[in-house]
């Protein structure tokens, strides 16, 4: 019987635990499969904004994947940042006081970056959940810079 109760205590705490991390992420995306992704993916440690809202609202706008990536496509207005290479230098013209919305492909570049910059003074920086898939998934336009040869 002890051994029932504690097996109950520890699958409840992982469904509590779960419904939790659900929760939290009040942002979704339209496909349930990449929602559940992403989910998982983020630690939602930083607020997340849907692509929506970021079409709707006046952001400034970072790009937080390769110089490549950026180079063939990237969402109107946005500044290059990187991931790997990132630095603070290249924020030159974005004010700290105003709302930064930071994205990646999916999410998960953008939100570490998104993280580093709330500790360097920038309050206002939200992530895009599901990033550039979402953005081009919900038919939003890019700037498309290079085309890649197939």
């Amino acid at each position: 019987m002890r051994y029932l109760l504690i097996v109950g205590l520890i699958v409840l705490g992982v469904v509590l635990f779960l419904w939790g991390r659900s929760l939290h992420a009040s942002t979704h995306v339209n496909d349930k499969a990449y929602d559940i992704l992403l989910s998982t993916l983020l630690s939602h440690s930083v607020p997340e904004i849907s692509v929506d809202r970021l079409a709707a609202e006046p952001f400034q706008i970072l790009d937080a994947r390769t110089a490549r990536e950026f180079e063939v496509s990237h969402i109107p207005g946005a500044t290059w940042v990187g991931f790997e290479d990132f630095s603070l230098d290249r924020l030159t013209g974005i004010d700290p006081k105003k709302p930064v919305a930071i994205y990646c492909s999916v999410g998960y570049r953008s939100e570490r970056i998104a993280e580093q910059l709330h500790r360097h003074g920038y309050p206002n920086v939200v992530n895009v959940y599901g990033g550039i898939f979402e953005w081009v998934n919900t038919g939003h336009a890019v700037v498309e810079v290079l085309s890649i040869g197939v």
